[in-house]
């Protein structure tokens, strides 16, 4: 099913851009904060996502902005080139990396991730966030929102972090991000679904209003009062020449610099990976089940990435945590994700100072509630019931994910789904008719693929039969086998006279010199 954008669809894009620019803008600022980079550079980036590449991109659901996955790169190019301005130079580059990557049409990379990986990196990362909340809704504010790593920036790890929460409650926070909590688990309830006065707005807008004033209410409070650090932190400019120092241009003087190229490489390729994963969950999450174009995504992405870099901007990614909240708030089209970065921009203009009344603590309570969506202990179960085929490279995934970072578990999750392949191929390759074996009768039926990661099963079932036997290998079901198979089947028929062995090969001359093809069959 396919959606346009309309005033009918903008009944359900509008809010829910609300709602991702609300989750949006917190993690902008605090990825900037972990990457080095000035604060308003992570804003440039939300808002070049949003409307640019929002704009080019076919993803009904993505989001697009600066990248948790990338602020330890981000972090350390910066360093190593000794400029942010240079550094904005090897963003451009990055950008037109990425096209040429969009017209080579690599984006084909994105259908071989195995939907069990997928499912596990949607797991894992609403973990991450559901934990990585957790200090967020008691005050405890040391770490920035965005930090989706095991390691943190503070030198403690996800797990121990929740366990310094203690040390540093602070009440305020904590009442605000319980009633947030409990407005956002109401909304869900069907008692107020069946108030239609309710679905005009939705429960996070109300949870945010409601924690401005709360925050506005405790300002009197001394035990309950909010301190800077524990609400949203807009840089505001008092006029329109400090407003546009924010914005900076790339240092052109290192053109021919070979460390800006190696950095702008390595955004390219590991912002287009993460864009590609984050695309195949995306669009998991919707329920029309669109297809993203990839190469399109990764020309889109480029251009976005030229010109942050160009304007003083982080670089881009289609990013899960902002995707997923449009695909939970009711995102219907890619209208949603535009529009909230034109109020990312809207509201670092026009309303700076009221954004920065919104406590950390009632953007915790609505990842939160993201984090448990994303995670919920029936995939797990559903996960489980479908055999360890599909359990074990998916449960790999999300351990990976939340003890080391996206990129890393997602490897890890590939990995387990490649060694489950090569066991599924050993373990059945081919098929034995047990009841005539019993008459001294041998059929061997090979399977439609026999690719050379079955060689290892053929030589087993092949070793095992013994002398005086009749044995017959049928490939008429098969449509393709690789060469090292017949070299192994040629083989045992040269072996079988000494034996006494009687060998009939049944369609197997058809498959020599073959090329592998796409066999396409429809049932019935």
């Amino acid at each position: 099913m396919k959606k346009k954008m309309s005033l009918q669809t903008l009944k359900s894009d509008l809010p829910a851009s609300l709602i991702v620019f609300l989750v949006a803008m917190p993690l902008c600022l605090g990825i900037a904060l972990a990457s080095g980079a000035p604060l308003f550079s992570g804003l440039i980036a939300g808002i070049i996502g949003g409307i640019v590449v929002g704009s080019l991109s076919g993803s009904a659901l993505g989001v697009s902005g600066p990248a948790a996955g990338l602020a330890v790169i981000v972090l350390g190019a910066i360093q190593d080139l000794g400029s942010f301005e240079i550094f904005l130079l090897a963003v451009v580059i990055s950008g037109i990396v990425q096209i040429i990557m969009g017209f080579l049409k690599t984006g084909i990379i994105a259908y071989y991730f195995p939907s069990a990986v997928i499912n596990g990196m949607l797991a894992g990362i609403g973990i991450i966030i559901f934990l990585k909340q957790i200090p967020h809704a008691f005050g405890y504010d040391v770490v920035p929102e965005g930090d989706l790593n095991f390691i943190q920036s503070d030198n403690e790890n996800t797990f121990s972090e929740i366990f310094h929460i203690l040390e540093h409650v602070s009440y305020g926070p904590m009442l605000i991000a319980l009633i947030s909590l409990s407005i956002l688990v109401l909304w869900e309830t069907n008692w107020i679904k069946q108030f239609s006065i309710f679905s005009l707005v939705q429960g996070p807008l109300v949870a945010v209003v409601v924690g401005i004033s709360l925050n506005r209410l405790f300002v009197n409070i001394e035990s309950l009062q909010l301190a800077a650090g524990q609400l949203v932190n807009i840089p505001i400019s008092d006029s329109l020449d400090s407003f546009l120092d924010n914005f900076r241009l790339p240092d052109f003087s290192h053109i021919f610099n070979p460390k800006v190229y190696g950095i702008g490489i390595v955004i390219a390729i590991v912002g287009s990976l993460e864009t590609l994963l984050c695309v195949e969950a995306s669009d998991k999450q919707d329920p029309h089940r669109r297809v993203t174009p990839t190469n399109r995504e990764l020309k889109a992405q480029g251009v976005g990435n030229i010109i942050s870099g160009l304007i003083g901007g982080l670089p881009i990614t289609q990013v899960i945590v902002r995707s997923s909240v449009n695909a939970q708030a009711g995102g219907q089209t890619k209208l949603s994700a535009i529009l909230h970065g034109f109020i990312i921009l809207i509201a670092v203009v026009a309303i700076p100072g009221l954004l920065s009344m919104i406590p950390l603590a009632t953007l915790a309570a609505i990842l939160l509630v993201v984090g448990y969506k994303l995670a919920k202990p029936s995939l797990f179960v559903k996960k489980y019931q479908q055999g360890f085929k599909q359990f074990f490279p998916f449960i790999a995934t999300v351990l990976g994910i939340v003890f080391t970072d996206l990129l890393t578990g997602i490897g890890i999750g590939l990995a387990v789904s490649i060694f489950v392949i090569l066991y599924q191929n050993f373990q059945i390759p081919i098929v034995v008719d047990d009841e005539i074996k019993k008459d001294g009768h041998i059929v061997i039926e090979l399977s439609e693929d026999v690719t050379f990661f079955k060689k290892a099963a053929l030589l087993r079932v092949l070793s095992k039969i013994p002398d005086d036997r009749h044995v017959t290998i049928d490939a008429s079901n098969t449509y393709y086998i690789h060469q090292d198979v017949l070299d192994i089947i040629e083989d045992f028929v040269i072996s079988a006279g000494p034996r006494n062995l009687t060998v009939k090969l049944i369609e197997l001359d058809e498959h020599k010199d073959q090329e592998p093809h796409i066999h396409y069959r429809v049932d019935p």
